[in-house]
């Protein structure tokens, strides 16, 4: 059986620490022999139908506390504001320190414990999970492994939304920075082309002017480079760490360049 990924982990850490663990068995059962006859998203809460031992299967319902429109927003923010995460979740992947942007923001992404996630069965067992929702816990887990988005529909978004605002303020403040930069008579402004003139490639990053310094001072408000503030990429490490030392060596050799320029 393949590793499972970290946020399945966490949700079946989630399983593991409840108490009645004989129930959470029958439930894990139940899933694995195919008694989930349904499952379905409605907004941010999963409806099921179980077959028990009954002739009608039962029918429940799973959900946790939505995050209002505000929440959402300041953290569809924050986000959008680091690329990696923005990477990474635009290849549906879950970025492995992302509960720290909900932490900041004063939300969890993960529930603490089976008391936050809210149920009800229609079966005639009174105890709460009955190993009907308990089938259905665990086969929200297989669920996330597909798709990680599932998680953040049962907090109140889906993946079009979520990807949709972190687009929309990706484009924002990329057109924020090109009206800056055109203030400072940017770069792409003074490449001027005419029909009867073809762009090569070599033409497009060629620019005979000096460069303002503003546009060039690669320095950040703390000790750390852009490339240790962008952080991992979301590739398999041997593939990362190649792509990290050619990126570092475009950098060193832009620096360089930065410095001929400043004292020729």
């Amino acid at each position: 059986m393949s590793e499972r990924e970290w946020w399945v982990l966490q949700w079946l850490d989630l399983l593991e620490k409840y108490r009645f663990k004989k129930r959470l068995e029958r439930g894990r059962n139940y899933a694995r022999e195919g008694n989930i006859l349904r499952i379905d998203f409605e907004g941010a809460k999963v409806t099921a139908q179980v077959q028990g031992s009954a002739d009608e299967p039962y029918f429940l319902w799973i959900k946790l506390d939505a995050f209002s429109e505000e929440d959402w927003s300041y953290v569809i923010q924050s986000l959008a504001e680091k690329a990696i995460f923005s990477a990474q979740l635009l290849a549906g992947e879950m970025p492995q320190n992302i509960e720290e942007v909900f932490i900041a923001n004063g939300l969890t992404l993960f529930p603490f414990s089976l008391s936050d996630v809210h149920s009800r069965c229609n079966c005639p067992d009174p105890k709460n999970p009955c190993k009907h929702i308990a089938a259905v816990y665990y086969e929200l887990a297989d669920r996330f492994s597909e798709d990680p988005f599932v998680l953040f529909q049962l907090r109140g978004k889906t993946r079009e939304e979520i990807l949709a605002e972190i687009r929309k303020i990706r484009q924002q403040n990329g057109e924020e920075m090109t009206e800056i930069s055109g203030e400072k008579d940017s770069i792409a402004a003074d490449v001027e082309t005419t029909p009867s003139q073809k762009l090569t490639v070599e033409d497009f990053w060629r620019y005979d002017q000096p460069l303002d310094s503003d546009l060039v001072n690669l320095k950040t408000e703390t000790d750390q480079t852009v490339l240790e503030m962008l952080g991992g990429f979301p590739l398999p490490s041997t593939e990362s760490q190649a792509v990290k030392q050619f990126l570092e060596q475009i950098h060193k050799t832009i620096q360089s360049e930065i410095v001929h320029q400043a004292n020729p």
